[in-house]
């Protein structure tokens, strides 16, 4: 696991319920395209912003918490960051990890252009969940469960790439 490169994170938030199921931890990437209405994390849309965290730390902090039963990737939007957070997700799940991650773009989106994006690729098989799309605020709804607005999908993504087709996670 030797590698001296760094993420630019917006945050860290060491213990998290709400952001997938179990005690979770959740990077939130620095650097977001959508600009989304209502977004609940302005501060992370900046590609200036945030702070270079070395990537190896991360993952050994992880690693050493045996509380920490899954790590999320939020932000900003991962995905502008992928072939770090491919990286550290691909460590994560030699521990066994679960890894969810929130983006902006649809699934449908980043498969027409997964070879086109540096890291899309290999990312999209460390994931295990991936809610996708924008956050719109007029279909914003109480009660929704790992999500912000109604038109995002809770999507196992594994399964939909074995399948070829769009598989959502019963929750």
């Amino acid at each position: 696991m030797e590698n001296q490169q760094n993420v630019r994170l917006a945050g860290i938030a060491y213990e998290s319920l709400v952001n997938g199921p179990g005690m979770r931890r959740v990077l939130f990437a620095q650097g977001c395209p959508h600009n989304c209405k209502g977004c609940f994390n302005q501060d992370t849309h900046s590609f200036e912003g945030g702070a270079l965290i070395n990537m190896d730390e991360i993952v050994k902090d992880i690693i050493e918490n045996p509380f920490v039963k899954g790590v999320t990737f939020s932000g900003g939007d991962p995905l502008e960051q992928a072939d770090k957070f491919a990286f550290i997700a691909k460590e994560l799940k030699k521990a066994n990890k679960n890894i969810w991650c929130y983006t902006g773009y649809t699934f449908d989106y980043i498969l027409e252009h997964i070879n086109e994006r540096r890291g899309w690729k290999e990312l999209l098989q460390y994931i295990d969940v991936l809610v996708d799309g924008r956050f719109e605020e007029s279909l914003k709804q109480e009660g929704l469960k790992f999500r912000g607005s109604s038109n995002q999908r809770v999507i196992d993504v594994q399964e939909s790439l074995s399948q070829n087709k769009i598989v959502l996670m019963k929750i």
